[in-house]
């Protein structure tokens, strides 16, 4: 990727990967080839690939500031975001994206990690997300994708506080079709799924319960007026 954008840097950035490695169609695994010695930093026990955690200071040549490892879990269990001090950075990756919003495999941590990217604001205001256009408010946007999410929170909670048309517990389509009716059918399917994620968030906080059911057939009941 880094050579396909034609950069005039004279230097090649250091890559990261996801472990277990990928694999390859073949179902081996993929190797990464060694650079030449003396051109990188092993590990204490010499191995080529370093293991980043959370909190993790880099540190950075020629800048007193280390970079930081932020663990920010959601869009996937091993995201994570970059902090750059100097340049007052933040590297998103899949987070937080340039254009449009970023899809999450677990709603209430993926919220939780905005937060916390959002618990330090002032020592950045640029993202660099791993798609789309440089950000140079990076807050504000942080702070909309929050709000976004709690607004279409609001709105399941006020379908669900009332009785449903047939005075059956609310099916998660059920949902759906009243809060998205002006919207063509066609959007449901995958609204579907995000309302979902929406109520196993309220779930895990104890607000709603799962009655039964699969997919966007799920039926749900409210616990206490929220």
């Amino acid at each position: 990727m880094w050579d396909e954008r034609n950069t005039p840097a004279q230097f090649k950035p250091p890559r990261i990967h996801k472990f277990p490695l990928v694999n390859t169609p073949s179902n081996s695994n993929t190797t990464i080839a060694l650079p030449p010695p003396g051109t990188y930093t092993p590990t204490p026990n010499g191995a080529f690939l370093h293991d980043l955690a959370h909190g993790q200071l880099l540190p950075i040549t020629g800048s007193p500031s280390p970079m930081r490892v932020i663990h920010a879990p959601g869009h996937t269990t091993d995201s994570i975001c970059l902090h750059i001090p100097d340049d007052r950075a933040l590297y998103t990756a899949d987070t937080v994206l340039g254009q449009g919003t970023a899809v999450f495999e677990d709603l209430g941590t993926y919220i939780s990690s905005l937060r916390k990217l959002l618990t330090f604001q002032s020592d950045y205001s640029v993202l660099y997300p791993g798609h789309g256009p440089v950000v140079a408010e990076g807050p504000k946007l942080i702070g909309t994708y929050i709000a976004h999410r709690m607004e279409r929170e609001a709105q399941i909670v006020s379908v669900i506080e009332k009785p449903s048309p047939e005075g059956q517990p609310w099916s998660t389509w059920g949902i759906v079709s009243t809060i998205y009716s002006a919207y063509p059918q066609n959007l449901w399917e995958p609204a579907a799924r995000s309302v979902n994620q929406h109520l196993g968030k309220l779930q895990a906080e104890g607000k709603v319960k799962k009655l039964g059911g699969e997919g966007k057939d799920v039926k749900w009941e409210l616990l206490a007026k929220l």
